[in-house]
C-alpha cells in the first residue's frame, strides 16, 4: 500500500477574499480617520492593507465606496446596539416609552464613544460628495422609527430626534461621558406638550 500524501487544505478563494477585502476596509479606515478622505489615496489604502489596486477594485468601486461602505457597516453596528437596548429594557420590564428611547440613546452614544475616531470621520464633512444626503437621509429614517415608538408625537419627535443628534456631535468632539449621560437625563424629561400643560396651570393659579 502507498503512503497516502497529507493533504493540505488550501483556503478557499471566498475566504481569501473575505480577508482582503476586510484588510482593505480596516486600512481605508485608519487612511481616512488620519489623512481624511479628500487627501486619502488609492494607492495609500492598498499599501497599508498589502494588497494589489486590482484587489481593491475587484471588492469596491473606488476611494467612496470604502468610505460608504465604512458608514454602512458603522450604521449596523449602531443599530444592533440601540435595538438590543430597547429589548433587555423591555425585558426588564420597563414599558414608559422615552424611558426606553433613552436606553437605545444611551446605547447609540456608547456606540459613537467606543468607536469614536470613526464617528468623527463621519460628522466631520469630510466625505465624498453626495455624502451629506445619505447622513440627511438616515436621520430622516431614524426619526421615523422614532415615529413608530412615539406614535403620532410628531412634534415630540423633532424636538428629540434634534437633541440627540446635537447630542452626538459634541459628545464625540469632546468624548465626555459624563456630558452624554446628563444630556440623557434631560432628554428623558421631555414630554408631550399636552402632558406638561396641566402642571405648568396649576403651577401659576397657585402663585
Amino acid at each position: 500500500m502507498s503512503e497516502v500524501e497529507p493533504v493540505v487544505t488550501q483556503p478557499r478563494t471566498s475566504e481569501r477574499g473575505a480577508a482582503t477585502r476586510s484588510a482593505l476596509l480596516t486600512a481605508a479606515r485608519e487612511i481616512f480617520v488620519s489623512k481624511g478622505f479628500a487627501e486619502a489615496g488609492v494607492t495609500d489604502v492598498v499599501s497599508r492593507a498589502e494588497a494589489s489596486v486590482g484587489s481593491l477594485y475587484h471588492h469596491f468601486s473606488g476611494k467612496a465606496d470604502l468610505y460608504l461602505t465604512l458608514f454602512e457597516e458603522w450604521q449596523a453596528r449602531q443599530s444592533q446596539r440601540t435595538k438590543q437596548a430597547a429589548r433587555e429594557a423591555r425585558a426588564a420590564g420597563e414599558s414608559d416609552r422615552m424611558r426606553v428611547f433613552v436606553s437605545a440613546a444611551r446605547a447609540y452614544l456608547a456606540g459613537c464613544l467606543e468607536e469614536r475616531e470613526l464617528a468623527a470621520l463621519f460628522l466631520r464633512g469630510d466625505g465624498p460628495p453626495g455624502f451629506e444626503v445619505v447622513m440627511r437621509d438616515r436621520l430622516r429614517k431614524w426619526a421615523q422609527l422614532n415615529a413608530a415608538l412615539f406614535e403620532d408625537e410628531s412634534a415630540l419627535v423633532v424636538v428629540i430626534t434634534g437633541a440627540l443628534a446635537a447630542a452626538v456631535s459634541e459628545v464625540v468632539r469632546t468624548g465626555d461621558r459624563a456630558l452624554a449621560e446628563e444630556v440623557l437625563a434631560i432628554i428623558g424629561q421631555i414630554r408631550p406638550a399636552a402632558s406638561g400643560t396641566a402642571p405648568a396651570a396649576t403651577a401659576s393659579s397657585s402663585g
